[in-house]
């Protein structure tokens, strides 16, 4: 059986990662916060907050695909 908290952060997460695909970083943003806020430790919306930060500032070229390239290691 899944908690409450658990489907909060699923929940919330697939949102921001459906925001994500669609370039809306603010959106996704919001999303990915608000499943850290059930689960702070939730590495996967922590991962794609990160993410959307960065492409907020920094946007990735026309033809993405939403695959993210590491640039450094």
């Amino acid at each position: 059986m899944i908690t409450r908290e658990k489907q909060e952060v699923l929940n919330h997460y697939n949102a921001g990662l459906a925001a994500y695909k669609q370039r809306k970083w603010d959106e996704a943003i919001r999303a990915f916060q608000e499943a850290l806020r059930f689960d702070p430790k939730d590495g996967p919306s922590a991962l794609y907050l990160n993410r959307a930060k960065e492409y907020r500032e920094n946007p990735p070229p026309a033809d993405w695909d939403g695959v993210f390239v590491m640039t450094t290691k």
